[in-house]
């Protein structure tokens, strides 16, 4: 049985840096994808979905829920380990009620939890924009202007709240406060995932 934990936050929040972090010290027992990165393998591969999926992202748009859903659903049967950590997603209430009928209906996958590493605009902004700043030439990414942030942003909490309630309810809810210092948030998060494997 694989033991899924969706890691939700804002841009900026941290989320993919604290979740390799925890990754990375129990390897032997916990992967994970962020679906950012399993996207951008995509588009760097080159091929032709990876084309489609750069239409997307580079104009901060959310890319389709069925290419979403497959690269998940293929990146969790053919995880190494029984724990997995994946970020970034659901970040819309279409993505979230498609996601949670394919888990029903998988046998091998269990939800065992949803993190929220929550940070005020004011901070997420701040870490986004300083990372344009500190990136060499050529290494921005293109999702880190000001416009772009703005429509990211939008795009994380519009939804949110639906998204908040709809776990809340099902009991899978976890709220991390992600304005503390890098340790302090993966010590918490850490905590958490292993009291639940």
């Amino acid at each position: 049985m694989k033991k899924l934990f969706l890691i939700i936050g804002a841009p900026g929040s941290g989320k993919t840096t604290d979740a390799s972090i925890i990754a990375e010290k129990h390897s032997d027992k916990i992967v994970h994808y962020s679906t950012g990165d399993m996207l951008r393998e995509e588009v760097a591969s080159g091929s032709e979905l990876g084309q489609e999926i750069e239409s997307y992202i580079s104009k901060g748009a959310l890319v389709p829920l069925n290419i979403i859903i497959d690269t998940i659903v293929s990146a969790i049967n053919n995880a190494p380990v029984d724990n997995i950590l994946i970020d970034g997603y659901p970040r819309s209430t279409e993505q979230m009620t498609a996601f949670d009928e394919i888990v029903s209906k998988e046998e091998n996958i269990d939800l065992a939890a949803v993190i929220e590493v929550r940070v005020s605009e004011e901070v997420a902004r701040e870490r986004i924009l300083g990372r344009r700043a500190e990136a060499a030439p050529g290494e921005e990414r293109s999702d880190d202007s000001e416009e772009v942030f703005v429509s990211r942003m939008k795009i994380y909490t519009d939804p949110l709240p639906e998204i908040q309630k709809f776990y809340e309810e099902k009991g899978l809810l976890t709220v991390i406060d992600g304005e503390r210092s890098l340790e302090e948030v993966v010590a918490d998060m850490e905590q958490f995932v292993l009291s639940k494997i």
